[in-house]
């Protein structure tokens, strides 16, 4: 079937009564070019919709569009809703761009759609869906954005026009309304026309478009006496009485469409307009439509209707021969009814589409197929379900059919209904997967393919209804017999939605009970990664200590041979770091879980061990090896469509590694944007709790209290609690949120409860939660001999973890607490563990803490270097507050800031790359002082801003220094 929008099918007209219309269409066809009555402008893009019921004009509207805009030299797009085709998923869009990527050959396709092509190809009708990946339909709708970018730049200027939008498929309503406000920055118009009170319930935002947009639909008005009265004297004559003419008007309501079929059909029954002839006028507006136009349908004989009906049931740019094929009815027969419903105005011919055939307008086509008998048109369907897949038109235009028809048992129904499901799987769109998943299982399908089936029915609804993919799984469970891979992708599946709804108890009993049950090896160690996952991820384990040892023996006997064990090694790691093992142990675990591979986008198992793996990395001071990871797991995610949850918390973690490094302006936007993603993307949770946390702890960093607290007002942060852990921990960062607006005692009170929480699983690491240093802070003016213990607590953790910068953090903190020349030996220690980190920020703080201190006991000039120190960086880390600070501690010390003493930059200066490669080949710091004539506390230093630019400490320099770019000379 011919693919193109329907056409303006009766001969072009004047526009009558449309001056509004076409005056806001001229207007915003002139605000597309750069210069307007030979004065530059900047091109501006627009919106223009016009609403009403059918025949009123809508139609005609987009014609006059159409000729205007060529006649300018505008690239004109269009395409069309589709009466009984809403359930054909991207119909729309690709009606609307196919044409221009059909002019393309292979080669120019791929690389004009470049990296996008794998994700929008079958969306957009380029390639069937056999792939074995699933985009998720954010990741098509910002495909499409693209695509629709690059054309209308490409060229522009553009006008776009869809007609019928009442009609339009679900995907192509989304995609349409998430895609229109970028008009406004782009050389494009986009012209719609829709029914208002036909919109499906769906559609409210393409009902609030306009609106959004700051501008307004154009309600089309029925034509005036005036109106009418043209177009009927137009075919009678100038001769036709008033009367008359007002007589057609009341007849027709005013409506284009039926005023222009009456006229034509007065003029050539040789009618004059005379009052005399109002009977017969009458007469003939009643075969127009509704009644009368089926009895003049039927008047035109048996193979006629028969031929009408098929066309009716197939819908938009009927060919001739399918249409007969579906009518059973020859080829000559099959001619002579095509002759007969063009005479009497029923079809036409489709402009552009060979063969094709449309009917006159779509009000005319709906009238037939509402006449034509049930039963009738079951078998209709079903002719065309068949005729369609023996034409070569695909499972999904045949499955749209099978909709239409009674539940019979067929085997073939199914198959093709599966067929299409898969085939809108790959598209992006499973809620047509979804719809036609469930006629199959409705069918039914033989009895051993129902689990398979119920898999693939959960699959689809699993991002829009979790809830119902729980449900589809738990009867698939139920089934006999199921085969043990299959019943291990179901397992895992039923695990992550009830993960996804918040009951990470029950989707760790699952994976516990299926590892008890089944008797595969591999499955069962699969199942065991699987239980260890979600019960890690439970804030309410009953016995973390018992499942933390049980996978310390199980990793202990594995090798790292496959998926499943390097599944484990990774889950081990990432238990050595909560629990705060000493991080050579954690980081051992994580290399050897990366030998094989651990896949972002395995669709059977998840990506949070993964992540979790790259964050081992960041805890342990290699956030540069943790960035690497995370930029290729969201490549891969990217690469397949995979643009919803998992960039958002790709995007989000990606920022918490910044805001690590103390790239805090870097880090808040690509936060900002992670949420940005987590907000749009139905069920992203988890992705929003992340998000939140990380950004707030960013904004905090920065100084940016009352922004910090409007992100937690607006998330509700801080008043709810998930049932899943979440890092940082959210408790942690609300009473951080409770320090810096001043209310310790609400934050102290928090704290304990996280302390306990975390003592209870024996989760003692300061570098994945600080909670003991906060509290410290908390406690330090109301208990400071409390807060001291607490901060003292916090040293010994970290050392025993080992990471540097988790030790100069808490140091820090206990050197605030404590207070008085007796801190000033813990400032300097502090200071100097943190110059072996790649934390920035944490540095930063300490230098200007130890400077503050110095200063108040009167060491001026050692002050003044450790403020300016800390000055400087906090600068270049965008933390505003304590920059401010530091400029008020100089001032105070009767010093003034000095200039920036050196850019930022991630780039290693010469002697930083000698220093750093001196100290791999294990050159001592005097030796190396002396080759670059400097002192040792000057190669110390420059070592500093190496670990700071690279993202490591001394131990994963030797390997950070082999991929880190050189200087270009």
């Amino acid at each position: 079937m011919a693919i193109e929008r329907r056409q303006h099918v009766t001969e072009p007209r004047p526009l009558l009564e449309r001056r509004r219309e076409l005056h806001a269409l001229d207007e915003a066809l002139a605000a597309l070019r750069d210069t307007r009555d030979g004065v530059p402008q900047a091109p501006r893009g627009g919106l223009l919709v016009f609403t009403g019921p059918g025949g009123i004009g809508k139609t005609a509207l987009l014609a006059q569009a159409r000729s205007r805009a060529l006649a300018q030299g505008v690239t004109v797009l269009s395409s069309c809703g589709g009466r009984n085709e809403q359930e054909l998923a991207f119909r729309v869009v690709r009606r609307l761009l196919q044409p221009s990527l059909a002019a393309m050959d292979g080669g120019e396709l791929r690389a004009f759609l470049d990296s996008w092509y794998d994700v929008v190809a079958v969306a957009l009708g380029l390639e069937a869906g056999s792939g074995p990946h699933a985009p998720d339909p954010s990741g098509v709708r910002e495909g499409l954005d693209w695509v629709m970018t690059r054309l209308a730049v490409r060229k522009a200027p553009m006008v776009l026009l869809l007609d019928d939008l009442h009609w339009a498929d679900v995907e192509s309503l989304d995609w349409l309304t998430s895609f229109a406000p970028r008009v406004a920055d782009l050389p494009l118009l986009i012209v719609l026309a829709h029914r208002p009170d036909d919109l499906p319930p769906g559609a409210e935002p393409l009902r609030d478009l306009p609106g959004s947009l700051g501008t307004r639909p154009y309600a089309l008005e029925p034509l005036t006496s005036e109106g009418v009265a043209r177009i009927v004297r137009d075919e009678v004559g100038d001769e036709a009485e008033d009367e008359f003419c007002e007589e057609c008007r009341q007849v027709t309501g005013g409506s284009p469409f039926e005023a222009v079929e009456l006229a034509i059909r007065l003029g050539a029954h040789n009618l004059r307009g005379t009052r005399h002839e109002l009977r017969a006028m009458r007469d003939l507006a009643a075969a127009v439509k509704g009644r009368g136009l089926i009895e003049r349908l039927l008047a035109l004989g048996t193979s006629t209707v028969r031929f009408a009906y098929a066309a009716a049931v197939l819908g938009e740019s009927v060919s001739q021969e399918l249409a007969a094929t579906i009518a059973v009815v020859g080829g000559e027969a099959a001619a002579e009814a095509t002759e007969r419903l063009r005479a009497a105005r029923i079809l036409a011919e489709d402009d552009g589409s060979g063969d094709g055939l449309a009917f006159v307008h779509p009000l005319i086509a709906t009238t037939i197929y509402r006449s034509i008998p049930p039963a009738l048109r079951v078998g209709l369907h079903n002719g065309a379900a068949e005729a369609i897949r023996a034409a070569g038109f695909g499972p999904a235009a045949a499955a749209r059919h099978l909709l239409e028809v009674p539940c019979e048992g067929r085997t073939e129904a199914v198959a093709c209904l599966r067929e299409a499901a898969r085939e809108y799987m790959r598209a992006g769109a499973p809620e047509a997967a979804r719809r036609l998943l469930a006629r199959a299982l409705q069918e039914p399908p033989l009895p051993e393919q129902r689990a398979e089936l119920l898999h693939e029915l959960a699959s689809s609804t699993f991002l829009i209804k979790p809830t119902a993919t729980v449900a589809h799984l738990r009867e698939a469970l139920a089934e006999p017999g199921i085969d043990p891979e299959l019943r291990a992708s179901i397992v895992y599946r039923l695990a992550q939605a009830l993960a996804h709804i918040d009951q990470v108890a029950e989707a760790a009993a699952v994976a516990a009970d299926e590892a008890r049950r089944t008797t595969h090896p591999r499955i069962r160690l699969r199942m065991q990664a699987d239980h260890f996952v979600w019960s890690s991820y439970r804030t309410d384990e009953p016995d973390p200590v018992a499942r933390s040892r049980r996978l310390a023996r199980l990793a202990a006997k594995v090798t790292g041979r496959g998926l499943e064990e390097r599944y484990i090694l990774g889950l081990r790691a990432w238990e050595a770091v909560v629990c705060g093992e000493p991080r050579q142990t954690a980081l051992e675990y994580a290399e050897r879980a990366l030998r094989g591979g651990l896949s972002w986008t395995d669709e059977n198992r998840g990506f949070e061990v993964p992540v979790a793996v790259a964050m081992v990395f960041l805890y342990a001071d290699r956030p540069r090896r943790a960035e690497e990871l995370f930029s290729r797991g969201m490549a891969e995610c990217e690469a397949k469509g995979w643009r919803g949850s998992h960039l958002a918390l790709g995007q989000t973690l990606a920022g918490y590694i910044r805001y690590r490094r103390g790239s805090l302006a870097e880090a808040e936007n690509l936060v900002r944007e992670g949420l940005r993603i987590a907000d749009r993307v139905e069920g992203a949770v988890p992705a929003q709790w992340f998000a939140v946390g990380i950004l707030i702890q960013t904004l905090l960093a920065r100084g940016r209290t009352a922004a910090a607290r409007q992100v937690a007002d607006q998330h509700r942060y801080g008043r709810l609690v998930p049932n899943a852990v979440i890092y940082p921990d959210p408790r942690t960062v609300y009473a951080e949120l409770l320090l810096a607006e001043g209310r310790a005692d609400e934050a102290a009170v928090l704290l304990l409860a996280v302390g306990e929480w975390l003592d209870g699983r024996e989760w003692r690491n300061p570098a994945w939660c600080a909670w003991q240093s906060g509290l410290a802070s908390a406690l330090a003016r109301t208990a400071p001999d409390r807060a001291v213990r607490h901060a003292q607590d916090a040293v010994k953790r970290a050392r025993d973890f080992g990471a540097a910068s988790a030790i100069g953090q808490a140091v820090h903190t206990l050197a605030e607490v404590t207070g008085g020349r007796a801190s000033l030996d813990l400032y300097a220690e502090a200071v100097g563990l943190l110059e072996q980190s790649p934390a920035a920020y944490e540095l930063a703080r300490a230098l200007v803490g130890h400077g503050a201190a110095l200063s108040r006991t009167g060491q001026v000039q050692e002050a003044a270097d450790r403020l300016y120190r800390g000055l400087e960086g906090a600068v270049h880390c965008g933390a505003e507050a304590l920059a401010m600070r530091a400029r008020d501690e100089l001032a105070a010390a009767g010093l003034r800031p000095l200039p920036l003493r050196y850019a930022q930059t991630d780039t290693l200066t010469a002697p930083e790359r000698e220093a750093a490669e001196l100290t791999v080949r294990g050159v001592p710091t005097a030796v190396i002082a002396g080759k670059l004539r400097l002192t040792e506390q000057g190669v110390r230093r420059l070592l500093s801003s190496v670990y700071r630019k690279i993202g490591t400490d001394a131990s994963g320099l030797a390997a950070a220094l082999e991929s880190f770019p050189r200087q270009r000379p």
